[in-house]
């Protein structure tokens, strides 16, 4: 009798084990709702409505000037989004590059910023001369004073207007190239 009692009992005993083990796997608290990997890498840390902000060379001169109607920092990408950035790149002349988008990403320590959606660079030279580019995207890399884009992209000159599919432009020297599809309209004078 004793040997018939043993064996259901071994296998109860080694039941009771299995379920231990299979809830102690398998918690309820397992099933709580956790964040999903996206939400927190789009967590935002901070944000400023409202945003302005200047900075000077070291001689004292304005640099720029940025502002935008919201500005959000993601934690974990360290990328800030702007809206509707605004920029007045002065570099300490008395004409300013003015950059203008619907919407901005800035990179890490801002070496890159990537316009986006209705982009407008506009400077008027000491002849009075206005220039306009508008593309619907354009990376600016302010260290290093470059712009390009890989989009459509319209120049305004006072002597004519340009369009062109791509560009590459040195705002230092004044320089742009232009990479394809390069159509041109210019009076002569």
């Amino acid at each position: 009798m004793l040997g018939k009692l043993r064996q259901p009992l071994i296998y109860s005993l080694i039941a009771a084990l299995l379920g231990a083990v299979g809830y102690w796997n398998i918690r309820p608290e397992s099933f709580l709702d956790k964040p999903s990997t996206a939400e927190t890498d789009n967590a935002i840390d901070f944000y400023v409505v409202n945003a302005r902000t200047l900075q000077y060379q070291e001689d004292g001169q304005l640099h720029y000037e940025m502002t935008a109607d919201k500005l959000e920092h993601l934690k974990a990408s360290d990328i800030t989004l702007l809206n509707k950035p605004d920029l007045q790149l002065y570099r300490g002349s008395a004409y300013p590059w003015h950059v203008q988008s619907e919407r901005g990403e800035v990179a890490p320590e801002g070496k890159e910023v990537e316009l986006i959606d209705a982009v407008r660079v506009a400077r008027t030279d000491a002849k009075g001369r206005p220039t306009v580019i508008t593309s619907s995207r354009m990376t600016v890399f302010p260290d290093k004073e470059y712009a390009q884009t890989q989009q459509a992209v319209r120049i305004e000159a006072a002597n004519g207007v340009t369009t062109a599919q791509g560009m590459k432009a040195y705002m230092n020297d004044g320089r742009i190239l232009l990479l394809s599809n390069v159509r041109g309209q210019h009076e002569a004078r």
